[in-house]
C-alpha cells in the first residue's frame, strides 16, 4: 500500500512542480510583454501563452490540493467527532468528490472531442484547441487518483 501511495504522492507532486512553472512561464511571458513593449518588441501572442500557462497551472495542481487535503474543509466540526463517525464522513466526502470529479471529467471529455473535432485553434497563434484541454483532462484524472491515494494515506 505504501509503495502505491508513494507513487501517487510523486506524481501528484510532479504534476503540482509542472503547473506552478507553468504559473511562472505566465508571469515571464506577461513581464516580457510588458518590457518589450517599452521598446517596440512585445510577445505574439501573449494572450493565447498567458491563458494556456494559466490554464496550465490550475488544473496540474488540483490534483495535489486532493491529494494534501488542502480545500477548505470543516475541520473543527470532524475533529470532535468519535473516530468511527469521522471516518464515515471522509470515507462520504471522497466518494462525492469521486463522483464530481468523475462526472467532470466525462463532461470534459465529451467536450474535448467536440472542441477539436473541427480543428479549432487560438485567436492569435493558431495553437490547437486540443492544447488547452490536455491539461484539463490529465489533471481530472489524476485527482481521481489523488482522491483515491488520499484515503490511502490517511493517518486515522
Amino acid at each position: 500500500m505504501s509503495l502505491i501511495a508513494g507513487m501517487v504522492g510523486w506524481l501528484v507532486q510532479a504534476l503540482a512542480v509542472l503547473g506552478v512553472a507553468s504559473y511562472g512561464a505566465a508571469a515571464v511571458v506577461t513581464v516580457v510583454d510588458i518590457l518589450g513593449r517599452r521598446i517596440g518588441l512585445p510577445v505574439l501572442g501573449v494572450v493565447d501563452l498567458v491563458q494556456l500557462f494559466v490554464v496550465a497551472g490550475a488544473w496540474l495542481v488540483l490534483p495535489y490540493a486532493f491529494f494534501t487535503g488542502a480545500h477548505v474543509s470543516v475541520d473543527f466540526l470532524i475533529e470532535r467527532l468519535p473516530r468511527g463517525p469521522r471516518l464515515s464522513l471522509i470515507a462520504l466526502a471522497a466518494a462525492a468528490s469521486l463522483g464530481l470529479v468523475g462526472l467532470m471529467l466525462w463532461q470534459g471529455y465529451l467536450t474535448f472531442q467536440t472542441r477539436t473535432m473541427f480543428g479549432d485553434t487560438s485567436q492569435q497563434l493558431g495553437i490547437p484547441v486540443a492544447w488547452f484541454w490536455y491539461p484539463l483532462l490529465v489533471g481530472l484524472a489524476v485527482s481521481i487518483v489523488a482522491i483515491l491515494g488520499r484515503l490511502l494515506v490517511r493517518d486515522e
